[in-house]
């Protein structure tokens, strides 16, 4: 097993988000997490890469235990980030952008991996346009090049495909698929879009009020559930 979770429960401050989580994510899957807004999908990726007030529960990667370790540590244990909304830097260039991602790399030497470029050829073409010129699209494939900068065994993606327009939805999609079964990038997913769930996932766990209530095999995620779980 790539990562454990083990009875995970995250604080902000005194408020308790999350609730005796386990979830694991076997080396080589996709696995996505889904459920309304506001049900704890975003702090169960925060909580992967320490990022919350306070944790408490086991959490262990390729069999070694991470559970106090800090974010810069987690990185370069092979964890990669794309938060909810990109964080790029509007001011800095694509170039500037995709390096941040190399400084939790080991060895780094000011170089931006190929992969960056093979992947996003906009990307290469524009390595010195102001980041906050691109498109929704484009800056969601710069988040990506970014947290590929530190060669992970593991992305964590909160909403890759929220806000972007369709056809860029699917490409992302089919830039995501080849990452995780071409290259073997493991991945944890949070989705609001169950198509797109269906289709990149391997595994899913439904979130409720800082709980997982479903999980199992992409393939028994059921209307019935989605309906329950993330029908507003």
């Amino acid at each position: 097993m790539l990562l454990q979770l083990d009875k995970i429960s995250a604080f902000y401050g005194r408020t308790q988000i999350l609730r005796d989580i386990d979830f694991a994510v076997p080396k080589g899957s996709c696995v996505c997490v889904l459920g309304r807004n506001g049900m704890g999908k975003t702090t169960l990726l925060r909580t992967i890469m320490g990022l919350v007030d306070k944790m408490t529960g086991t959490m262990s990667m390729g069999g070694e235990d991470l559970s106090g370790a800090r974010t810069d540590e987690r990185a370069k244990h092979g964890l990669g980030y794309i938060p909810q909304g990109r964080q790029i830097l509007g001011k800095f260039t694509v170039r500037e952008n995709i390096l941040l991602g190399t400084f939790a790399k080991p060895g780094r030497d000011g170089t931006i991996p190929e992969i960056c470029l093979e992947l996003f050829p906009y990307l290469r073409e524009n390595l010195n346009r102001r980041a906050g010129e691109l498109s929704g699209g484009q800056q969601q494939q710069l988040a990506i090049a970014r947290a590929l900068a530190v060669d992970p065994q593991l992305l964590l993606l909160d909403e890759p495909t929220e806000g972007i327009q369709p056809n860029i939805v699917a490409e992302i999609g089919e830039t995501l698929a080849m990452l995780n079964k071409k290259m073997g990038i493991s991945m944890i997913l949070t989705e609001q879009h169950i198509k797109v769930a269906r289709q990149l996932g391997d595994h899913f766990v439904m979130m409720d009020n800082g709980r997982i209530v479903e999980s199992g095999p992409i393939a028994e995620l059921t209307d019935e559930m989605v309906d329950r779980h993330m029908t507003v």
